[in-house]
């Protein structure tokens, strides 16, 4: 690529390898979508291909089933500065055809969550095993693969005793983990790196503090880095819960308003807008304080957010990469959006010559916590 961004391609069926000069060369774009644990990461690869070129054989021996998965790592060079942004498996290849014998082949395919939701362990027992406990047994399965597991234990563990009840799975390892953050209030997703054919297996608060990124700047000349941003309040996305204690002699449910606020998920605007609406999570009276608690925590988290933004940026004009599932600064934009921010999602867009980013942000309330944010 152009300028001071190098894209790197490796492949194979287990091990990770360079991909030759000729694959590279007829990569003609790269897609590449990330966010915050809603869903699993993706990508897709469009390539030239010529009436005679190696990537008939290479790719298509995925589609035909001679080989059941292809991996795929991509890494991206900024000013000398490696940084890998996807890891995963192909999961459908595409033959388009075109003028002159020169047609296209699509790649596409998902992070290494792909691996987890291949086979269904519905019935496997975790006896005695709080969620944290059932996560890390899972996860560990597929560190021959370079899955490096981070879990994060609940502040309030619910341990099953065995002679009550014995948990069990339901659907693929993917689909379980993800049903016990669910459950606590967590988020899971798989994040590439450091190293190409490794990745990050996180199972835990959705983190909202720490170093934020480099700001970005709308609407300041020179200083400008985005292309598009734009913004949105929307008081009726902030919903509170309400979660039901069963008072033990009289039997008397108590309802107990949960807030959105916990120390891993400050607020990051200073003016709240105040909920237009509240949920009576009634089901909770059956369940025990410490489960009524996690699903009360849970439902917060998921609905505190009111202030939404979008927009799109040049890598090169930005200077490196936006990471997703971190902080960011916005300037530029007034005084009730300017501020700190969360990148829910992010969406890279790679073509020779260019290298874009689409990002969506989100915070809990207008008008910034902080005096200036750093560029």
């Amino acid at each position: 690529m152009a300028g001071a961004v190098k894209l790197t391609l490796y492949i194979g069926p287990g091990v990770l390898l360079e991909a030759p000069h000729e694959v590279v060369e007829a990569l003609a774009s790269a897609t590449v979508m990330s966010g915050a644990g809603d869903s699993q990461s993706g990508f897709e690869l469009t390539f030239d291909l010529p009436p005679r070129s190696p990537l008939r054989t290479l790719f298509l021996l995925t589609g035909g089933g001679n080989l059941p998965l292809m991996r795929v790592a991509l890494v991206v060079t900024i000013n000398g500065q490696a940084q890998s942004v996807i890891d995963g498996m192909t999961t459908d290849v595409e033959m388009k055809p075109g003028e002159g014998g020169v047609g296209q082949l699509v790649v596409k395919g998902k992070d290494m969550s792909a691996l987890m939701d291949v086979i269904d362990f519905t019935g496997l027992p975790y006896p005695a095993m709080p969620p944290a406990a059932r996560v890390m047994i899972i996860v560990a399965k597929y560190a021959a693969v370079g899955v490096i597991p981070m879990v994060i234990p609940s502040v309030v563990e619910d341990i099953p005793i065995p002679v009550q009840r014995i948990p069990g799975q339901k659907g693929s390892d993917y689909k379980y983990v993800k049903k016990l953050a669910q459950q606590c209030g967590y988020v899971f997703y798989l994040e590439p790196g450091p190293e190409p054919g490794t990745s990050k297996a996180y199972w835990g608060p959705e983190i909202r503090v720490g170093s934020p990124q480099p700001a970005l700047s709308m609407n300041m000349d020179a200083l400008t880095n985005v292309e598009e941003m734009s913004f949105n309040f929307d008081r009726e996305k902030k919903i509170m819960p309400i979660v039901y204690f069963q008072e033990s002699v009289s039997k008397v449910p108590i309802g107990v308003p949960i807030p959105d606020i916990s120390p891993l998920t400050p607020p990051l605007g200073l003016v709240p807008p105040l909920p237009p609406q509240t949920v009576n999570l009634s089901d909770t009276a059956h369940m025990s304080a410490i489960s009524a608690l996690m699903t009360g925590l849970a439902f917060a988290g998921q609905n505190g957010d009111s202030v939404f933004g979008k927009g799109r940026l040049d890598v090169a004009r930005y200077g490196r990469l936006l990471k997703s599932r971190s902080l960011v600064g916005v300037r530029g934009a007034g005084l009730p959006f300017d501020g700190l921010y969360y990148v829910s999602s992010i969406t890279h867009d790679i073509q020779r010559g260019q290298y874009k980013q689409s990002f969506t942000l989100a915070r809990n309330a207008l008008v910034s916590t902080i005096p200036k944010v750093p560029v």
